[in-house]
């Protein structure tokens, strides 16, 4: 890790590639952000991280742990940020070999763990994020309520070609009941604009999807294409004009998301959104 002479390039095929090393940031915050998971076995058409990050993989419980305990230990670290390529996908261990753990026990365990104020988990996909972790985070000492989970889209066709794991159904689903539980809940939305084969009708599905949705903000892509992707197989490619005019749909509604009358969205939102700016 130390400065050379000059310059030097490292690489190997991502499949060859496999253990977990920990990392986290310290010393200039009083939150540190944790990776605890990397890789993805998932096969989303527009995505390319499986091929530069390589297959699921995470730390165990037990290191984990004594990682947090260190890091409480030093007396200026408050809240973990807890992350990952595939975050709810933890327990693969570090080889990415049968699951042994998963997400949800480590969840529980670092509850336990004095010196650590509140955790936060990073993002989650809606699949992975199930109603037991949902009710037990409502009732928990240290995780906060936030949630930013992915949507893409909210059509379902447009999901099937992206090769999502879940409908929109599910992911409502998830909203509610976060909702009935955590009704202060800051809760964040990936969403990408002009995905190939997004008609005006796909996207009438979408913004209608998240303007009746009770969450607090949005995080507004434009889809761009991918060398190795399926994604540039499909077709209805949508021109670029278009796709920034959805984007800039949905970034306005974001923002109306966030302008509410008192106690609602906007009063969550100021409470706890500007924790994770």
């Amino acid at each position: 890790m130390s400065k050379g002479d000059e310059a030097k390039i490292c690489s190997c095929d991502i499949e060859d590639v496999s253990g977990f090393n920990a990392s986290w940031s310290v010393n200039d915050r009083t939150r540190t952000f944790l990776k605890v998971q990397d890789g993805c076995d998932y096969s989303c058409s527009f995505c390319t991280i499986p091929m530069a990050r390589g297959k699921s993989r995470s730390d165990t419980i037990a290191h984990t742990l004594t990682t947090v305990k260190e890091l409480a230990q030093r007396g200026d670290v408050r809240e973990i940020v807890l992350t990952g390529v595939n975050l709810g996908d933890f327990g693969r261990g570090p080889d990415g070999e049968t699951r042994t753990e998963d997400f949800f026990g480590l969840m529980k365990e670092l509850d336990h763990i004095e010196g650590i104020d509140r955790y936060r988990i990073s993002s989650i996909e809606p699949n992975l994020l199930t109603p037991e972790m949902i009710e037990w985070v409502a009732g928990s000492r240290r995780f906060m309520p936030h949630f930013h989970i992915p949507l893409q889209s909210g059509s379902n066709r447009i999901l099937g070609l992206m090769r999502r794991r879940y409908k929109r159904e599910l992911y409502a689903e998830r909203v509610r009941l976060i909702r009935q539980l955590m009704p202060h809940c800051a809760i964040g939305v990936d969403v990408i604009v002009g995905f190939p084969g997004e008609t005006d009708e796909d996207f009438k599905d979408t913004f209608d999807f998240l303007h009746e949705l009770d969450v607090s903000y949005l995080h507004v892509f434009t889809y761009s294409e991918r060398d190795n992707t399926r994604a540039l197989e499909l077709p209805g490619k949508v021109p670029m004009n278009l796709r920034n005019q959805r984007n800039k749909q949905l970034r306005n509604l974001s923002g109306r998301k966030c302008s509410i009358s008192p106690g609602s969205t906007k009063a969550r939102h100021e409470k706890y959104c500007w924790k994770v700016t």
